[in-house]
């Protein structure tokens, strides 16, 4: 694990990408799935907020299984994103 601000950092623009790709989305789809789409936006930002919470806590015995716990739940999670939003492209 090289630092916690390296991965608040990737935390950033990871999620940062998934609300881009949503907002491409939305300016080339039809308007029926923007309600989803932004639902999606809504849980890429609450996901943020989960995981910046998660690196910032002070009591953790172990930081570097911490940090990789945090590191796996974000790739899940983004994954889990992804995948919603290619179902409404199809």
């Amino acid at each position: 694990m090289a630092s916690i601000k390296d991965l608040k950092k990737n935390i950033n623009f990871v999620l940062s990408d998934v609300i881009e790709e949503c907002y491409v989305s939305q300016l080339s789809g039809d308007d029926k799935n923007n309600a989803k789409i932004e639902k999606i936006i809504d849980e890429a930002i609450a996901t943020f907020d989960d995981l910046i919470t998660k690196v910032n806590e002070k009591n953790i015995e172990n930081k570097n299984k911490h940090f990789k716990s945090v590191n796996a739940d974000l790739e899940s999670k983004v994954n889990k994103l992804l995948i919603k939003l290619e179902k409404l492209k199809i």
